[in-house]
């Protein structure tokens, strides 16, 4: 099948002949309040392919394109028919507000299931039970859920009237490390009766991942006759792909390479008031979001922060404040992505790249939905690929971490905390590791935690490496758009397989720069000011992990008072726009040890200066090292000459000094580190001692050092690293 065939449109959806096309012609236009609409070219043949010929289909259509309209006015058709309810699995939280908003506006009863409202499951399920639900909308780690997998589902699938995967592409090896879930849905697929619909739909897929998608959509097929569904047995087992065009007319694209980080931030200072409307402003990190959402703030913008580490509920009042025009930007990460809708978006502005055309396609489509133009501007950074590359990794399982997880489980169930506690893996990565090895089959989630399935599992590593392959080259596709000399929009679209790619004559190769380059000194200065900005809070540990004792360690619960440190300092994240790229320099690997740069300490100085500390120390410690002793040591000497303090030395060690390093879980981290080392040697005094090391990362480190300089006289421990890792 070639999936960028035109669809051909089943016989049995003849309009004179049953009606459909008016019926969802009247439906439409009371899910959009207008009584003068129509469709878009493509949307009734995939609402025909849907209610009348009961088959399987994949649209591909540009962001704004009306998909929701397709699946929300097949939904009604179909239940009049007497159809089950439609079950839509969809990504995110934002995506669903969206999405439920739109089916009540078209008389739709829509309801979901997400870790949001768990004190609504009950009455959703009692809902169901009553047939009065239309759109049960399901994020994919539900399907999961060992109650609702196993006693919920079967029933579902059953009474199921038609299925919709939305934003589909995560179905494939693209979405391996977004949503690994995503990747279950081709067995619940494979579950499907022939002759229940089913939907797939997506704005960015390149024809890899169409055929992807297309190739699960097909599992399956035929093994029900489609007759007692409704269906027509000989063209069920083709799943029709209707693709349109990606080209968005109303979008004027550019990019404007700065020299770093402040010049960026400079010219977001001096141009954001330019821009029209309201819009996005994407970083690649958090700590990035964060502290240009405050830089902005402190100039007179209107502006919010929105990341993975917001308040869920915050989000949900950025989002709202952002549609009403309450502000003139969200800062945001990827989280603010997939589904949100404002369809007069004015403009989305990034500060660094994603890591390919079709994540960046995907953001910048937010924009220009319902207005004759909207202005998309990049800004990338030398940075990025480091930044891509970080991500790639941690994102991919390896074959040593998931066999060590594989053979610690059996037929008893092991909660994700105790298992964290038997194999060094710390908990985010090993919640997707569980994942992955889930969805391959060889552990399966229970109630009580997780079990090994028996099944033999081989690390796939052909199909990793295909994986990395794809990405590498969608990053160096990224790097080609920015300096490519020709059309913007066409390169995308070529990226993205669309057949119909063409000049757009907008974008600032076809048209010229729209945007003015130019700076303003006082922004710059605000720039420079904020990027300079030293000191960020290493919060002290309150609780001994769970398991410890497993490990040989006789500590758990709560963290004694007296043998806690106080809230220290770091002169910066590795992650933040400013000192974090002179840091990530300095702890780039291989290792290197030599006495600090004087531009650090002064820097290291000023966050001692800004430190609002109740009791100031009255000595300094350095941290033992097996890789940086003499880093550590000439910023303890430093800070000590700066504050004119007395320098005790090096903590010692006992027992062989530390284990292990950065990375692993807390359970092992802390064993590593139990009883190690000594404060005997030290002439310790009774008031606050600050206590120096070069990185933060777990921070058990200071937690087990202070609990030993505390128990050996200080009043209080101070921890001071150059970087906080997190």
């Amino acid at each position: 099948m070639n999936p960028d065939a035109a669809p051909p449109v089943p016989a049995t959806s003849d309009p004179a002949e049953t009606g459909t096309r008016g019926a969802a012609l009247a439906t439409l236009r009371t899910l959009v309040g207008r009584d003068d609409v129509d469709f878009h070219e493509g949307q009734f043949e995939a609402i025909a392919t849907l209610v009348d010929g009961r088959r399987r289909a994949l649209v591909v259509q540009r962001t704004g394109w009306g998909k929701s309209a397709v699946y929300f006015v097949a939904t009604l058709l179909l239940r009049r028919r007497g159809a089950g309810p439609t079950v839509l699995v969809s990504p995110l939280l934002a995506l669903m507000r969206d999405q439920i908003s739109a089916a009540q506006r078209a008389g739709v009863r829509a309801v979901a299931i997400n870790s949001t409202n768990a004190h609504e499951w009950e009455d959703v399920r009692a809902a169901l039970e009553r047939d009065e639900v239309d759109v049960l909308l399901l994020s994919p780690e539900r399907l999961n859920n060992p109650a609702f997998r196993d006693q919920q589902l079967p029933d579902l699938v059953d009474r199921m009237g038609m299925l919709v995967v939305d934003e589909a592409h995560c179905i494939s090896d693209w979405g391996h490390d977004f949503r690994p879930d995503y990747r279950r849905l081709g067995d619940l697929i494979a579950q499907m009766p022939t002759g229940v619909p089913i939907l797939a739909t997506t704005a960015t897929a390149n024809s890899r991942v169409v055929t992807d998608i297309a190739e699960q959509l097909g599992r399956g097929s035929g093994t029900t006759d489609a007759a007692t569904r409704g269906g027509d047995p000989d063209l069920d087992a083709e799943v029709v792909t209707i693709r349109g065009p990606l080209a968005r007319a109303s979008l004027r694209l550019g990019v404007l390479r700065l020299s770093d980080a402040r010049a960026r931030l400079a010219w977001l200072l001096t141009h954001l008031g330019d821009l029209p409307g309201s819009g996005i402003i994407y970083s690649l990190t958090v700590s990035g979001a964060e502290d240009t959402a405050r830089l902005l703030r402190e100039a007179g913008h209107e502006v919010r922060a929105y990341t993975g580490r917001t308040d869920p509920a915050e989000r949900e009042e950025s989002e709202a404040m952002l549609k009403a025009n309450e502000v003139k930007a969200l800062v945001a990460t990827s989280a603010l992505g997939m589904g949100f809708d404002k369809p007069d978006l004015g403009f989305v502005v990034h500060l660094g790249a994603p890591s390919s055309p079709v994540a960046y396609y995907q953001q910048v489509g937010r924009a220009g939905r319902a207005t004759a133009n909207a202005d998309v501007l990049l800004l990338p950074g030398p940075e990025d690929p480091d930044i891509w590359r970080y991500f790639a990794t941690a994102s991919m399982p390896t074959q040593e971490r998931a066999e060590r997880v594989i053979a610690e489980l059996g037929d008893r169930p092991i909660s994700t905390p105790a298992l964290e506690a038997l194999v060094d893996i710390r908990r985010t990565p090993l919640e997707l590791l569980l994942k992955v090895l889930d969805v391959d089959g060889a552990v399966r989630k229970v109630q009580g935690g997780w079990v090994s399935t028996g099944v033999a599992w081989t690390y796939d590593a052909e199909r990793y490496e295909r994986i990395a392959e794809a990405r590498r080259a969608e990053q160096q596709h990224m790097l080609d758009y920015e300096r490519t000399d020709d059309c913007r929009m066409e390169f995308l679209q070529r990226t993205l397989d669309d057949p119909t790619a063409a000049r757009c004559g907008r974008c600032d190769n076809c048209a010229g720069a729209w945007f003015d380059s130019g700076v303003a000194s006082e922004a710059t200065d605000a720039a420079a000011g904020a990027l300079a900005r030293v000191g960020v809070p290493i919060e002290p540990r309150a609780q001994w992990p769970v398991g410890a004792d497993r490990q040989g360690v006789p500590a758990k619960g709560r963290i004694a008072a007296d043998e806690r440190y106080e809230e220290g300092r770091a002169l910066s994240r590795l992650s933040d726009l400013g000192w974090g790229g002179a840091l990530r320099t300095l702890f780039a690997q291989p290792v290197t040890d030599a006495p600090i740069s004087p531009a650090l300490l002064d820097a290291a100085v000023r966050v001692l200066a800004d430190w609002s500390w109740e009791h100031r120390p009255v000595a300094v410690v350095a941290m033992p090292s097996r890789g940086r002793p003499q880093l550590i040591e000439s910023v303890a000497r430093g800070l000590a000459s700066a504050g004119r303090l007395p320098y005790l030395g090096t903590l010692g060690t006992r027992n062989g000094g530390p284990s292990g390093g950065p990375g692993g879980n807390s359970v092992y981290r802390l064993a590593g580190l139990w009883d190690r080392f000594d404060a005997s040697g030290l002439d310790v005094p009774g008031g606050p001692v600050l206590l120096i090391d070069d990185l933060a990362d777990s921070r058990w480190t200071f937690t087990v050092a202070a609990r030993e300089l505390r128990r050996a006289g200080a009043s209080a421990v101070l921890p001071f690293a150059l970087a906080l890792n997190g």
